[in-house]
């Protein structure tokens, strides 16, 4: 079951609210993908913490329904 790229954005702004997210479907078929987030609340955090983060944001999705995430996480400038 492929998720749409919009369905990705809208989980993870609602956990990060302050996020700017980017998603790109790299295959064009609903299961590989790569985004960008770039959040204020990753200030400080070691990058694994800030990718935990995201993560959780999927509410369980990565590895089931959403195959595969390319994922780079920042703070604004």
């Amino acid at each position: 079951m492929a998720m749409a790229a919009g369905e990705i954005e809208a989980l993870i702004k609602a956990a990060l609210p302050d996020a700017a997210v980017t998603v790109e479907d790299l295959a064009g078929d609903g299961d590989h993908y790569a985004a960008t987030v770039i959040s204020e609340r990753f200030r400080g955090l070691p990058r694994v913490r800030q990718h935990q983060m995201v993560y959780a944001a999927l509410s369980g999705k990565m590895g089931g329904t959403l195959h595969a995430l390319a994922l780079q996480t920042a703070t604004p400038d």
